[in-house]
Formats: structure tokens, C-alpha cells, sequence
């Protein structure tokens, strides 16, 4: 265990985040998705929920603000509902560490499969929401001018 990091950030996610360069994504799929035939590197997080997942990811890195949409998420298929509380829990956690993050992007279901298979990497968790995939683009860190 690490002080001021969320023990939902395991050594493997922890190392892939401070590798990514800005304007890398990583993807946070849910229990179905097909991680390990869309992307190399994949790390598993299963058990955990994005919304804990996202919370501790976004405590330690920017989302991208050079790009209209840092974020994405799977567009339903058609015949398909979308349930509106997924993406509206993941939005509580990246507003309250990111407040004026642009809304989420809506892919299509294969260029979402796409997007994923040029991530830096793909975490596996236990999320069990349809549609609860989430692509994050890594920003730059903040820097304070020195005065």
C-alpha cells in the first residue's frame, strides 16, 4: 500500500499510468469485453467497478484538454437501451476530480474495438453495466508557475 493512493490502483495499473504519455488512452472495459483479442497489454482488475477505478486513475493524472472529447464510451447497438446511470456515475467521480471535462464521445461498437486496439492498454475489471466501457486520454500534469 502506497499513502495517497487509492488501493483500487494495483502495481501493474500504477506502472501503465505513469508510462502513458500524454495523449495516450487507456481503456477501462467492462467484465465482457474482449480485452485480450483487442490489445496487447491488458491488466486485470476484476472485482472492482470503474467508478472506484476511475476515482483513483483520475487522482493521478489529467484527462487530455487539447481534444474535443478525452472521454469515450460505447454507443448502444441498435434495438439496444442505454442506461443513462452508467455514464452519469462515472460523470460524479471525473466532475468531482475534473470539473469542466467536455461530455463523453459515443462511438459506434467496432470503431469503439478500434479506439481500443490502439490503447495504450486495456484494464479488465468486474463491471457488470452494459455498455460500461470507458476510454480514457491521458492530459499533461498541471504545473504551478514558479513565482
Amino acid at each position: 500500500m502506497l499513502i495517497g493512493i487509492s488501493p483500487a490502483v494495483g502495481p501493474e495499473l500504477l506502472d501503465a499510468l505513469y508510462r502513458m504519455g500524454h495523449g495516450d488512452e487507456i481503456v477501462l472495459a467492462d467484465a465482457f469485453f474482449p480485452g485480450h483479442s483487442h490489445n496487447s497489454l491488458v491488466i486485470r482488475a476484476d472485482g472492482l467497478r470503474i467508478p472506484a477505478l476511475l476515482d483513483g486513475i483520475l487522482a493521478l493524472i489529467s484527462l487530455d484538454a487539447y481534444v474535443p472529447f478525452p472521454l469515450a464510451m460505447m454507443r448502444p447497438v441498435e434495438g439496444d437501451a442505454l442506461d443513462e446511470s452508467v455514464e452519469a456515475s462515472y460523470r460524479a467521480v471525473i466532475d468531482a476530480r475534473w470539473p469542466g471535462i467536455p461530455p463523453v464521445e459515443r462511438l459506434e461498437r467496432q470503431a469503439f474495438y478500434e479506439r481500443a486496439k490502439r490503447a495504450f492498454a486495456v484494464v479488465m475489471t468486474g463491471e457488470t453495466a452494459k455498455y460500461g466501457n470507458i476510454i480514457l486520454k491521458k492530459g499533461v500534469i498541471p504545473i504551478k508557475p514558479e513565482h
